[in-house]
């Protein structure tokens, strides 16, 4: 593989500081308590229907009917979703900004709800930047599915081996590698401006 000319980032956890337990904190004073209700309520496996494309009415509908008692908070993660966001990696989007100075094409791949990528961009302007966006929500497919990498290389016209992927899951860096880009796995603590600079990025 050559070396490549074009970055490729994840959005949560990479650009932006995600974990429902930052909206999850204010409304649970027990943390066991919180944890039990991640693991067994609002759960990855229900949220990730979601970035999948799912209906958040339909997705909050649906617990509801399973549990009752926990109404309140389950419609706080849809209704106070934006609270799930810290805010940035100051410091990785920093390194996205070098990138666009220096003329280095940039897109992104994000598992993400569609409606609330959109809340997103409006919060963070730079995630309306990119020369190329595709969110899991919109398309229907999640990474690691090798078919939301083609999407990408195949709308805007990239060559695998010309692109490096940056996502904070291991299963996603792999499914960017075995479509043959370039990966890196970002996982604080991590000198990603160091890893770019490893490829020949300007950063």
């Amino acid at each position: 593989m050559g070396q490549p000319q074009t970055v490729v980032f994840d959005i949560g956890n990479v650009l932006l500081r995600w974990d429902p337990r930052n909206l999850y904190r204010r409304i649970f004073d027990d943390e066991e308590q919180m944890e039990w209700f991640l693991a067994h309520v609002c759960t990855h496996d229900w949220n990730v229907e979601q970035d999948r494309g799912r209906d958040w009415d339909e997705a909050v509908a649906l617990l509801v009917k399973d549990h009752p008692t926990h109404e309140a908070q389950i419609r706080a993660f849809h209704e106070r979703w934006d609270e799930t966001v810290s805010g940035a990696f100051d410091d990785h989007v920093a390194l996205l900004q070098r990138l666009r100075e220096a003329g280095v094409p940039n897109y992104c791949i994000t598992n993400f709800s569609g409606p609330k990528f959109v809340l997103a961009q409006q919060r963070f302007p730079f995630l309306s930047g990119f020369d190329g966006i595709i969110v899991s929500g919109d398309e229907r497919l999640l990474k690691p599915d090798p078919a939301i990498y083609h999407l990408l290389l195949d709308r805007y016209g990239l060559r695998a081996e010309d692109c490096v992927f940056i996502d904070d899951s291991k299963a996603n860096v792999e499914g960017a590698r075995n479509v043959g880009m370039h990966a890196i796995h970002c996982v604080e603590p991590i000198d990603l401006a160091a890893e770019l600079r490893r490829y020949g990025f300007p950063v």
